[in-house]
C-alpha cells in the first residue's frame, strides 16, 4: 500500500533520526544513497527526498523521466542489488511537486554487507559513517563462512609434516576409546584421518589443522597466551608473568598447569589418603579455556587469550565476541551452540574434549555449584569476551576434613596397592592419561599425579598426548 501524505506527516514529526533520512531535492542522491546503504546494514529506515531537514516542511519537487531514471541508476550501484519501491508522493500544497520515498529493510545476522559504489556504510545514531573494516570483514565472514573463514584458509607457514603426527594419533584414541571415531582412524594414514576433518585441501593443511596441530608456530603469533600472577586486586605488580606459545592442546596444558601452581589446593583425607582439588573446580577452569581456544577470533592475529590471577578474582579473556543470539545476560540459560570454528570444534567434540554442543555453560555452572563456589560472570569488553571466577575468600587450604574409617595397616596396604594397579596401567598402555587412570581406580587425577611422584621410576616423556610414559627398571 502506498504512503500517503498524513502517514508522511506521522513519519517525520519526531525529525531525522536512526530510522530516517530526509533530504531537500534528489539534488542530494549520492548522499542520500550512501544513507540507504547504512540502512541496509543497520536496522532498515526510510529515505525521503522532498521535506526540508530542519523546518520539516513537505516542499515536495518535481519528477521527471529523467529524476526516475537518476534514482534507478543509483540504486544499480547498491551491491549486493536491492528492490526497492520507490514511492512518489502528491504534496497538496505544491500540485506540480512530489515528494519521493523508499524504505530500506534492515541487515539480518549472516547476509552479506551492501555496498555503495564498494563503500559500506552504516548507522551511528542517526549518522551515517563508513563501516570499520574489521566490522565489515566480520559480516562477510559470517555471510560466506566456507569462503572467508580463517580456520577454512590453507595455511600460509606450515605443511602436513610441521603437524605432530603423535599429537593427532593420541588425540585419535581418545575419540576411538570414547565411542566418537571408528577403530579404522588408529591406523588411517594422518592425510586420510585431517582429511575426514576436513581439515586439509589437496596435500595443504588448513589453518584449523595448523591451530590444532603444529609443532611450531612459526610466524602463527596468534598461538600464544597471556599468563599473569598479579600482587592484590589490580595490574600494579607481578607475582608471576608468562607468554607461552603452541597449538590448542599444549595451550590447554599449560594453562591448566598455571592455575595448579598458583591456586589454593582444597584437601580432604580418607584414612591415609589426601584427595585435593583446586579452590576453583578444575574441570570449570579447563571448559573456559577450552571454550576461549575454540571460539576465539584467530584471524585477529595481534590478540592473545590471557589468563589473570588476582588475589580476589581470576579472569579469562578471549579475543572474540559472543553470538548475536547469546549476551551476558541470558548465557547462563539453555541455548544452542553457535561455534565460531566449527572445524576446530568438531575435531575437540569428535576427540572428547568438548561434550554436547551448547552445554559447556551447564558444566561449567554445574562444577561450580557441586563445591559451592560462586559461578563465573561474562562480560564484553573492548573486543574481549572475559570470564571472571570470585576466588573464595577462606583460606581453602585449612579445609581439610578427616574420615578415617579403616585402621593403619589396611591404609598403607591400600596405598602400596594402588601403587602397583597404577604401575601396571602404564606397563600396559603408556599412552595412558593420569585422568584415565583416575576414572579407572575411582580416584581424582591430582591422586594420581600424588602417587606417581613418589615412584621415581616412572617418568613422563614429552608434552600433552604428544607424549608418552617410560617405566625404567627398579635397582
Amino acid at each position: 500500500m502506498a504512503l500517503t501524505i498524513e502517514e508522511l506527516k506521522e513519519l517525520i514529526q519526531t525529525d531525522e533520526h536512526r530510522q530516517l533520512e530526509l533530504k531537500k531535492t534528489t539534488g542530494e542522491l549520492k548522499d542520500g544513497m550512501h544513507s540507504a546503504c547504512a540502512f541496509l546494514n543497520t536496522e532498515g529506515g526510510w529515505l525521503i527526498f522532498g521535506v526540508a531537514p530542519k523546518s520539516l516542511k513537505i516542499l515536495g519537487q518535481q519528477v521527471t523521466d529523467n529524476t526516475q531514471q537518476e534514482i534507478a541508476q543509483a540504486l544499480s550501484y547498491m551491491e549486493p542489488q536491492v528492490d526497492v519501491r520507490v514511492e512518489y508522493i502528491d504534496v497538496p500544497d505544491y500540485p506540480d511537486n512530489k515528494v519521493i520515498a523508499m524504505h530500506f529493510e534492515g541487515w539480518a545476522w549472516g547476509m552479506v554487507p551492501y555496498t555503495y559504489h564498494g563503500c559500506p556504510y552504516y548507522k551511528v545514531e542517526s549518522t551515517t559513517k563508513e563501516m570499520p573494516r574489521d566490522m565489515y570483514e566480520e559480516r562477510l565472514r559470517r555471510s560466506k563462512p566456507d569462503m572467508f573463514a580463517w580456520e577454512r584458509q590453507p595455511s600460509e607457514f606450515t605443511d602436513i609434516s610441521s603437524l605432530d603426527e603423535k599429537l593427532i594419533r593420541g588425540v585419535v584414541r581418545l575419540g576411538v576409546e570414547r565411542g566418537r571415531l571408528s577403530d579404522l582412524a588408529l591406523t588411517e594414514p594422518i592425510e586420510d584421518v585431517l582429511g575426514k576433518w576436513k581439515l586439509t585441501t589437496g596435500n595443504k593443511p588448513l589453518n584449523a589443522a595448523t591451530a590444532l596441530f603444529t609443532k611450531d608456530t612459526g610466524m602463527y603469533t596468534q598461538f600464544t597466551m597471556r599468563l599473569a600472577r598479579f600482587q592484590g586486586t589490580d595490574k600494579n605488580e607481578f607475582i608471576d608473568n608468562q607468554r607461552v606459545e603452541g597449538n590448542i592442546f599444549v595451550l590447554l596444558n599449560e594453562a591448566m598447569s598455571f592455575f595448579r601452581k598458583h591456586l589454593n589446593m582444597h584437601g580432604k583425607i580418607v584414612g591415609l589418603v589426601r584427595d585435593e582439588y583446586l579452590e576453583v573446580p578444575a574441570e570449570a577452569l579447563r571448559e573456559v579455556v577450552l571454550n576461549a581456544l575454540c571460539h576465539r577470533q584467530y584471524e585477529r592475529y595481534n590478540l592473545t587469550i590471557g589468563i589473570a590471577i588476582y588475589d580476589d578474582r581470576i579472569e579469562i579473556e578471549n579475543p572474540g565476541i559472543l553470538p548475536p543470539q547469546i549476551t551476558p545476560e541470558n548465557i547462563l540459560q539453555p541455548h544452542i551452540s553457535y561455534p565460531y570454528n566449527p572445524l576446530i570444534a568438531n575435531v575437540l567434540y569428535s576427540t572428547t574434549y568438548i561434550e554436547n554442543w551448547g552445554s559447556g555453560v551447564k558444566r561449567i555452572m554445574e562444577a561450580c555449584q557441586k563445591r559451592g563456589v560462586d559461578a563465573p560472570t561474562w562480560t564484553v569488553n573492548g573486543g574481549f569476551v572475559v570470564v571472571t571466577f570470585l576466588r573464595p575468600t577462606k583460606d581453602v587450604t585449612q579445609d581439610v576434613t578427616q574420615d578415617v574409617t579403616q585402621d593403619v595397616t589396611q591404609d598403607v596396604t591400600q596405598e602400596d596397592t594402588l601403587d602397583e594397579k597404577i604401575e601396571k596401567a602404564i606397563k600396559d598402555n603408556f599412552n595412558v592419561t593420569t585422568e584415565e587412570l583416575a576414572k579407572q581406580f575411582g580416584v581424582t587425577s591430582m591422586t594420581i599425579k600424588r602417587h606417581l611422584a613418589k615412584m621415581p621410576h616412572i617418568r613422563y616423556v614429552g608434552s600433552g598426548y604428544s607424549g608418552h610414559w617410560e617405566v625404567l627398571d627398579q635397582e
